[in-house]
């Protein structure tokens, strides 16, 4: 039986749209079908400011994979893309970054995996385009909408669609 993961991507070294493009292909050759996908949005990198723009987009994607799967294979698609993590960095420049957003309505507390992601309610550039394709959507920790968590946000970063 099919699940519905919701998967944040983000780049802002290289050809971004390029790397969010390749991402989105490598996501439905590993992860599963892209039932719905939002527009790009453009904002300032969040907590280290000194470096390039972000580009972001969120996909939902149908998947037989168990979250621990997902997540795997979002570090192998990330791995493949070139990122290098880097011990102890935190919000550095990335050519491609994928965070697992929800995994139904589960919610999963684990020391490499937590689901719903923790501070996804405080970042517009991943409720801007969240809210774009699922703004009902209730999270399953907050018991808010989208929609709602999006009007509560007081991240002032500006979003901008492309």
């Amino acid at each position: 039986m099919a699940s519905q993961v919701v998967i944040a991507l983000g780049a802002n070294l290289g050809d971004v749209e390029l790397m969010l493009d390749q991402a989105v292909r490598q996501i439905g050759n590993r992860i599963g079908s892209t039932v719905l996908r939002s527009g790009r949005y453009v904002t300032k990198a969040w907590g280290v400011e000194d470096q390039p723009d972000y580009l972001n987009q969120v996909v939902a994607v149908s998947t037989t994979l168990t979250a621990r799967q997902v997540l795997d294979a979002c570090m192998a698609i990330e791995e493949e893309m070139g990122r290098i993590r880097m011990e102890g960095e935190k919000w550095g420049s990335r050519v491609i970054d994928l965070d697992i957003l929800f995994y139904e309505d589960c919610r999963i507390d684990e020391p490499d995996l937590k689901i719903p992601h923790p501070y996804l309610h405080h970042r517009n550039f991943v409720l801007y385009p969240l809210h774009e394709i699922l703004p009902d959507f209730i999270h399953p920790g907050l018991n808010k909408s989208i929609r709602e968590l999006l009007t509560a946000c007081s991240d002032s970063l500006e979003v901008k669609k492309i």
